[in-house]
């Protein structure tokens, strides 16, 4: 194929060619040959999103999300490859629980990585021989109940990942520095109180320190605060915030109740200002969206007893380039944070960019084509969104190294591969 006339996310005017599952060529007035043309007519041609922290839920939660509908809601998303977090049942501790997760992502439309995860019962010596996309959500302190460790088996898991070359994704909350005092309160916001925003700095900063001392380099999953980011870009770390965490706040919980509950938390409008503004200036490295859905009958619950988690690996980019369209940040920002830096970060060095030799995944848009957000007409198998009504920009085509997955609503097989093979 032959994409011709493709804005770039410098401003730039190519023609891009696709041989089977890489791009050929970029350039002006590219010769068509024998290629199929597509006419790109001046939208925006950006590489495929590369979303480093998602939960497709199986085995085990499949009434929640599937391998199938959570990779084809990633490709309408302009999501090409997708790391896949082991909280699933049984959790990806050891060999055999790996094998069985690879088996079912088997049928995805996009790429994939398939992450190990550490609980007392893993087994590294199994685990760590795996092809992995990372070691995570490693929680320094307890986030959902089944998964939190010990201190010292948090630095036995880092230590051991990092001598096999295995990045390390952390989930940074001090549960000893929730506010036990808003357990009285039952409000929307009660949540936020609870999982205060200096449990997650103090983690933040412990576990770099850690890190540092073992001399590792750690990822800091889903930072929600400015003061997290800026600890762990202070200690040559890298960290990722989430869609939820850019555009929402606690001053949206009146309106989502428990639709709004996830870990860590919805901060204060004003963190919320000053999270984006680091995502702008470059402190943040990485958007992931911790798309973790839940049906709405279980969220349909009190603040104590709901779930955490929402959807959005269909929504991130849209909004992203929403914001862009407004003007609030950089296409090439964007780009970064979605694709390049992400494919830096986690070494995939085929992914993450428009250039000769790299995978053709790829994703076709029209910046000016903003539409609000129903969750009616996303594809997670959740069936709901947290940013109902808000505006996106929607993929129109979704290429998956060469292959067309995603196109104007339809879908194609499932093509998806294992990066780390």
């Amino acid at each position: 194929m032959l994409i011709r006339n493709a804005t770039l996310a410098d401003g730039r005017v190519r023609d891009v060619r696709v041989d089977g599952e890489s791009i050929a060529d970029v350039g002006e007035g590219l010769d068509a040959a024998d290629d199929d043309v597509l006419d790109a007519d001046e939208r925006l041609l950006l590489p495929g999103m590369i979303d480093a922290h998602v939960h497709f839920r199986e085995p085990g939660f499949s009434h929640k999300e599937t391998w199938t509908t959570g990779s084809r809601s990633a490709a309408a998303g302009g999501v090409t490859t997708v790391f896949d977090q082991p909280n699933t049942d049984p959790p990806t501790i050891d060999g055999r629980s790996f094998e069985a997760k690879a088996r079912l992502a088997r049928v995805s439309s996009v790429d994939y990585a398939i992450n190990g995860g550490v609980t007392e019962e893993w087994k590294p010596d199994e685990l760590l021989e795996k092809p992995l996309g990372a070691l995570g959500e490693v929680f320094l302190a307890d986030s959902t109940g089944e998964m939190g460790i010990e201190a010292s088996l948090f630095e036995e898991s880092v230590a051991r990942a990092t001598a096999a070359g295995v990045r390390v994704t952390v989930h940074a909350e001090d549960a000893t520095l929730f506010d036990e005092g808003a357990r009285e309160r039952d409000d929307a916001d009660a949540w936020s109180a609870y999982r205060t925003a200096e449990a997650e700095i103090a983690a933040v900063e412990r576990a770099c320190e850690v890190a540092s001392d073992l001399d590792a380099t750690i990822h800091v999953a889903h930072t929600s605060t400015p003061e997290g980011v800026d600890a762990a870009s202070a200690a040559g770390m890298t960290c990722e915030v989430t869609p939820h965490h850019l555009f929402l706040s606690r001053e949206d919980l009146a309106e989502l109740g428990t639709l709004g509950r996830m870990n860590p938390p919805l901060r204060s409008e004003e963190r919320r200002e000053a999270l984006f503004e680091r995502l702008v200036d470059g402190t943040v490295d990485v958007v992931a969206t911790d798309h973790a859905p839940h049906t709405r009958s279980e969220k349909d619950a009190g603040i104590w007893e709901a779930p955490s988690g929402v959807p959005g690996v269909e929504t991130a980019l849209p909004l992203l380039l929403e914001a862009a369209r407004r003007g609030e940040i950089g296409y090439e920002r964007v780009r970064d944070v979605t694709a390049a830096n992400v494919a830096e970060v986690f070494d995939l060095p085929a992914k993450g960019r428009i250039e000769p030799g790299r995978d053709a995944d790829l994703v076709l848009v029209d910046p000016e084509d903003s539409v609000p957000i129903s969750g009616e007409r996303l594809h997670s198998k959740c069936g709901w969104t947290p940013f109902e009504g808000h505006h996106g920009v929607f993929p129109q085509l979704t290429m998956v190294r060469g292959t067309v997955v995603y196109h104007d609503g339809e879908f194609a097989e499932g093509v998806g591969e294992n990066v780390r093979i």
